[in-house]
């Protein structure tokens, strides 16, 4: 696909099926916003549902999903990438600062560089690094001012990316993740559709094709309905959100992580996800 790029020899390295994948990241990689159908109250999400499709390329496949909702970049780094390198993954995917980005103050610049260091550390180690560019959530949050920030992160990122050989899934090239259904009430999250679109994209690095959705009918809204949805959503979502940015609050706090080791996987599986 249009929306993976990479050096010719981490291409080579990804499309050799790995025998141990790590997820580390937020909300993102824990997949919040893709209820899990076989487990009540847990999500799913793009790395889960890739881990799936993997296992049943190779049977001794294990999969690892560190990430937590809510973690910062330098939470990520501090709190996943030693059980990371301890588990000797040959795939690791890492997506981090997307919660710094859309604090006041973030500096995309600063932050990928810290990044940077990171990247360094799994790719020194062997594994074939993942990484993500955001969506343009410009649309959907633009009051915000997010949009040029989040363009600087991203081409960061890709620069880091060239630097290290990984792997990266640009998620703000394609239309298709401009579309209401593929983003969650909160607009902050992708849904079910967005992260099956997303691990469409990861398989095709192994020539893997995965069912998707069929595109949901657009439907035009007068003005005051976008009013008032927009009213709606600032008080189920924007405001509990900014009472604990105020408060040094984080959705994430007490969380562990779902699948802190490596496991087989099963699609039917109560412990994935």
């Amino acid at each position: 696909m249009e929306s993976v790029s990479s050096t010719d020899t981490s291409m080579e390295t990804a499309l050799l099926c790995p025998r141990r994948f790590v997820a580390l990241g937020d909300s993102f990689t824990e997949g919040f916003g893709d209820i899990h159908p076989f487990r009540q109250g847990s999500f799913r999400g793009w790395a889960d549902r890739v881990a799936e499709v993997l296992a049943q390329e190779r049977p001794d496949f294990t999969y690892a999903n560190l990430a937590v909702r809510g973690k910062l970049l330098s939470e990520i780094v501090s709190e996943q990438l030693e059980p990371a390198l301890a588990m000797k993954p040959d795939l690791v995917s890492f997506c981090a600062g997307g919660n710094d980005i859309i604090r006041p103050g973030a500096d995309p610049d600063s932050l990928a560089v810290r990044v940077e260091d990171a990247v360094s550390v799994l790719q020194s180690s062997g594994a074939t690094v993942l990484m993500f560019a955001g969506p343009d959530i410009g649309a959907r949050l633009g009051p915000w001012g997010l949009r040029g920030k989040v363009a600087i992160y991203n081409e960061n990122l890709r620069t880091v990316a060239e630097n290290h050989g990984a792997i990266l899934i640009d998620l703000w090239a394609p239309r298709e993740l401009s579309r209401p259904h593929m983003w969650s009430p909160d607009r902050l999250h992708f849904s079910s559709a967005g992260h099956e679109f997303i691990a469409a994209i990861v398989l095709d690095l192994w020539c893997i094709d995965y069912i998707s959705t069929p595109d949901a009918t657009n439907t035009s809204i007068d003005l005051a309905s976008r009013f008032a949805n927009d009213a709606k959503w600032a008080r189920q979502y924007l405001l509990p959100w900014a009472i604990r940015r105020l408060q040094g609050k984080s959705s994430g706090a007490g969380r562990e992580a779902k699948r802190p080791t490596l496991a087989r996987v099963a699609l039917d599986d109560p412990d994935l996800g």
